[in-house]
Parts: C-alpha cells; sequence; structure tokens
C-alpha cells in the first residue's frame, strides 16, 4: 500500500526494493533542455505549498501528437486515452472525481517509462497521460532568439505555463473537454493545432515541476517522485539529443552544467520531500510501481466508478411528465388509419418488413423533424413577391442548424434533417456500454467547428434509460453549446428516459412521437419497437430481441 503523504520537513521514504536500469529503448522524458543563464535567486515558495490538504480526485488526459492514436494496447486490453468518463449519476453530473497522480523527477529520469507501466498495470479502461512538456510558455521574439542560440532556460519554473496547467486539471475535473497545446521542439514554439482530451478514470500528470506550484500539488492526489542516478540521465540525455535533435556530445554536455543539472539541484531534487513515493532507479523497480497500482486500485474501488442504473430508474417514479417535452400529435397520419397503413401502427408491427419498416421510419422521422423546427427562434421578415408586393413572413433567428446523430440508429434519421433543413452541418458521437459495468462509454466524436452558436438537434432513435443521450448532452455542454439550445429528437421514448433526461438537463427541449410508460428489468422499452437498428439495417437481431441503443448505447 502507497505511503501516507510526508510532510514537508520529512525526509523522503523511497520504498526499498531490488532495482534494475530503466528498460532501454524506451520514451525518456522529453523536457526542453536549451538554456538562458538566469538568476538562481528566485524564490523557493512555489515549490514548498503546503502538504497534507484534502483535495478530491482528478481527471486525466494524454499529451499525444496528432499521429498518435487515441488508445494504448497492452496484452490484455485496449486502453482509451482520449475517452470520456463514463459515470454521471441522475443530476446528469459526475459522480465520483477521478484520481490524479502526479509523476516528477529530473529530466531523463523515466516518468514518461514509469507513467505507462503503471497504466498497463492498473488495466482500466479509461488512462490518460497529461505531458508537462505541451505547457511550456509561448515565447517573446528575445526569448525566441535565445532559444535558437541555446541560451533559453527551458529547465526554470518560469519556462512553464502554470496558469493553463491549473486551469487545464480544473477544467478536466469539472468533467469538460479542454483543449491541448502541441508544442513543437525544433521551432520552441506551439504549433497551429490542438488537441481536444477529455477526463477518464484516472489522471497522470507528469513532468520535470510536477510539484512546484502550491495549487497544482493541491490538486493531485498521489505524488510520485522518480529518482533516477545523475549519470543514467545523463547518458539518456546525451543519446537523445544526439539522435534525435542533431547535436554534438560538447554541446549536450555544456547545456548539461550549464542550466540541467543546477535546475535539478535548486528546483527539482528538493520537491522530492514532498512525494508521497519516491521510486527509486525508476521502471525497474517493480515493487514500487506495483504498490501503486494496488493503492490506485483501492481508491478507486472507494469511489465505485459505475453508473447507478437502479437509481436512475427509481429516481423519477410518478412524476408528471416534464413541460420540456413536446409529442407529436397523435393524428391519424401518425397513428393508424383504417385504410392505409400508416407509421406508428407499422413500425411496431413485428411483421413487418424491412423495406416497409425503413418507409414508414423515415415518413415518421420527417414529421418529427419538422415539428422540432417549429420550436426555432423566429423573426419577422419582410420579401417582395414577384407581383412587387410586400410580404410579411418569418425566418430563423438563430446562426446555424446543426445535426448531431448518437450512432448508429441516429445516423437514420440525417436524411430527413437535410431534406428540411438545406446545408445543414452535421456531427455524429458513438457511446457504447461497457456489458461489465453497464456504464455507457463515448468511443468516437466528431463535432462541427464552431458549434458553440448553435442550435443543435440530436438524433436517435430510441431512449429507454437516457444513459446515452444524458451523455450525449454533456458532450455538446463541454463544447459550450447552450443548454437551451439543444434539441433531443427521439421516434421512441420511455418515461424513464424523458425524467432522466429533463431532471439532468431541465432546459433540454425533448421532442418524440411517443412515449411508452414501462421498460423491463433489462431495460428495454415495453411495448417498444424492438431493436430499431437490427431491423432498419437488415442486421442479425440480439438474442433476447433487445432495443439496439441498449445494447450499444444504453439510450
Amino acid at each position: 500500500m502507497a505511503a501516507p503523504p510526508a510532510s514537508a520537513d520529512a525526509a523522503p521514504s523511497p520504498l526499498q526494493s531490488a532495482v534494475a536500469p530503466d528498460v532501454p529503448g524506451r520514451p525518456a522524458e522529453q523536457t526542453e533542455t536549451a538554456c538562458e543563464d538566469r538568476s538562481n535567486a528566485g524564490s523557493l515558495d512555489r515549490l514548498f505549498p503546503p502538504v497534507g490538504t484534502g483535495r478530491s480526485p482528478r481527471k486525466r488526459t494524454t499529451s499525444q501528437c496528432k499521429s498518435e492514436p487515441p488508445l494504448l494496447r497492452t496484452s490484455k486490453r485496449t486502453i482509451y486515452t482520449a475517452g470520456r468518463p463514463p459515470w454521471y449519476n441522475e443530476h446528469g453530473t459526475q459522480s465520483k472525481e477521478a484520481f490524479a497522480i502526479g509523476l516528477g523527477g529530473g529530466s531523463a529520469s523515466g516518468k514518461t517509462t514509469v507513467a505507462r507501466m503503471i497504466i498497463e498495470a492498473l488495466d482500466v479502461p479509461w488512462v490518460v497521460l497529461l505531458s508537462m512538456d505541451s505547457f511550456y510558455k509561448v515565447l517573446t521574439q528575445q526569448q525566441q532568439e535565445q532559444a535558437a542560440c541555446n541560451n533559453f532556460n527551458f529547465d526554470h519554473p518560469d519556462a512553464f505555463d502554470f496558469d493553463l496547467i491549473i486551469s487545464t486539471l480544473k477544467k478536466l475535473k469539472q468533467g469538460r473537454s479542454v483543449q491541448i497545446p502541441i508544442y513543437d521542439f525544433t521551432t520552441h514554439s506551439r504549433k497551429k493545432d490542438w488537441k481536444t482530451l477529455y477526463g477518464a478514470n484516472v489522471i497522470i500528470f507528469e513532468g520535470i515541476m510536477a510539484f512546484a506550484d502550491k495549487t497544482l500539488l493541491e490538486l493531485l492526489d498521489m505524488k510520485i517522485f522518480v529518482d533516477t542516478d545523475s549519470d543514467i540521465r545523463l547518458v539518456r540525455r546525451l543519446r537523445r539529443d544526439i539522435s534525435e535533435r542533431g547535436r554534438d556530445i560538447e554541446g549536450v554536455i555544456k547545456q548539461y552544467n550549464k542550466f540541467v543539472k543546477p535546475a535539478f539541484d535548486q528546483y527539482i531534487q528538493p520537491t522530492m520531500r514532498l512525494a508521497d513515493i519516491v521510486v527509486p532507479r525508476g521502471s525497474g523497480n517493480t515493487v514500487a510501481i506495483d504498490l501503486i497500482v494496488q493503492h490506485v486500485h483501492s481508491q478507486l474501488e472507494e469511489r465505485k466508478l459505475r453508473w447507478d442504473m437502479a437509481a436512475l430508474a427509481s429516481a423519477h417514479q410518478c412524476h408528471p411528465l416534464p413541460q420540456t417535452l413536446s409529442v407529436l400529435k397523435s393524428t391519424p397520419q401518425v397513428l393508424v388509419h383504417p385504410v392505409l397503413k400508416l407509421p406508428y401502427s407499422t413500425i411496431r408491427d413485428k411483421e413487418t418488413s424491412r423495406d416497409e419498416f425503413i418507409f414508414y421510419s423515415k415518413r415518421l422521422m420527417r414529421l418529427l423533424i419538422e415539428h422540432a423546427l417549429s420550436f426555432l427562434p423566429f423573426q419577422d421578415c419582410t420579401v417582395q413577391t414577384p407581383q412587387g408586393q410586400d410580404y410579411v413572413g418569418k425566418c430563423y433567428a438563430g446562426k446555424q442548424i446543426t445535426g448531431v446523430s448518437i450512432l448508429r440508429a441516429g445516423e437514420t434519421m440525417e436524411p430527413a434533417l437535410r431534406a428540411v433543413c438545406k446545408d445543414v452541418r452535421i456531427g455524429t458521437i458513438l457511446i457504447q456500454t461497457n456489458q461489465l459495468t453497464g456504464e455507457p462509454e463515448l468511443h468516437y466524436l466528431r463535432l462541427p467547428k464552431d458549434i458553440s452558436d448553435d442550435h443543435v438537434i440530436l438524433m436517435d432513435c430510441t431512449v429507454s434509460t437516457g444513459a446515452a443521450a444524458m451523455m450525449a448532452v454533456r458532450v455538446l455542454l463541454d463544447h459550450d453549446v447552450p443548454e437551451d439550445k439543444i434539441f433531443l429528437l427521439s421516434l421512441l421514448m420511455a418515461e424513464m428516459g424523458v425524467h432522466s433526461v429533463a431532471y439532468a438537463f431541465p432546459r433540454v427541449r425533448i421532442i418524440t412521437t411517443a412515449v411508452d410508460k414501462r421498460v423491463n428489468d433489462l431495460f428495454r422499452i415495453i411495448p417498444g419497437i424492438g431493436n430499431f437498428g437490427d431491423r432498419y439495417f437488415g442486421t442479425d437481431a440480439v438474442p433476447d430481441g433487445s432495443d439496439e441503443e441498449e445494447t450499444a448505447s444504453v439510450g
């Protein structure tokens, strides 16, 4: 089990274990080491924040280059490194915070390797690694010139944008998406493109100055210092800078002696006393890593990061349907006709052929979307007719309409939206249910740019529990779409799903063609329309005949 937090005055208490050198070929930390001969008289105040302040856990994120896929494959499973924390309660908020681990240590001490070993050993599905290397400050013109001549000190606390680091971690703690800068080590500048990251079950934040700010330190639930011999760190730097950055041996040694080593002695090594655990010799210390993993597992168990479907089901029993719900008027065109076979009676019929199911589903979708458009804001506008007369009518008063479909069933509603909204923009979200935990999990997201000013029509064909819909709404809110500009459209909803979404997001407009009263023990809508995706796409049905989105995305 991990050792308790050490006081600021206490000596470090490393875990004793047999140690082997770090595995060759593993990526060492990519911290800038070009330098400026700065004064070392800076105050150590920010290096010694008060220890022991009880802070809630954090979320985690990975600073990956754009070419890397957002996942880490291990021998046991695929770990998603740019995902969405799956645990939201019936209020639509994060039920528990994630667990934040801080990894500090000198340059080339093996922090990244230790972080990856922890990630693999944890074996939890949603883990992201946030590197401090992404948060170097934007340099002035003078500083750019110094950096180009290797005369800017990137190993000083002032080289990092701590305000951006702290605000990023705070947003992740709130369950919001964040934009992470991409740092170019060749030009010593931030690239134009930024990465979008979400929280996860565990956050690992690593960097040479990971413990160098009071506020930042308070955000970490566990602090680990990777202590590697200086000779080993120097050899790693030589190998990296010569092979990857085209520098000569003399230049690397000069930089190390002038900037890197003094910075370690003054700013980094003193923070060892702030660590809860010191890992001597980095990745070779498997005993220490095993203890760390055991402690994190116990913390995750205490937080019970699970989707509480029972709480969701019982939260709003016997409540009247919310005022934000609008059900398409039950005209004969929607329900039944003595001669014609019409939409709802047809798509509910298990004997309906696939061709007829598709035809009448599309007709119902068109009616639903046209009904939904009536809730958009309109303003008077005057046009001139071909006869030269003015006519006062109505026109859309917003900036733009964007449709977002929850895959896979939701994408069947896109043609109907395009048919009535010219030049509408379309985004997609893939949310699937973890069959072991019952948690909805975000696997894929593609949204148009600058969506925050749009009215967004969120489409899913059936909604039973509301879990997938709630997560999709949460994702839109994370992208700064106002809650009252989100319209949730579904062909069929269960009362449970209506209540769940409306209670969590009371300003979201919910629009459907019908609401069924019950869900069964497997959270399938009763009487329902069956597995919409299988019936529409002609795929094999699930053995229990369940609705698609309760198996792919617990709707």
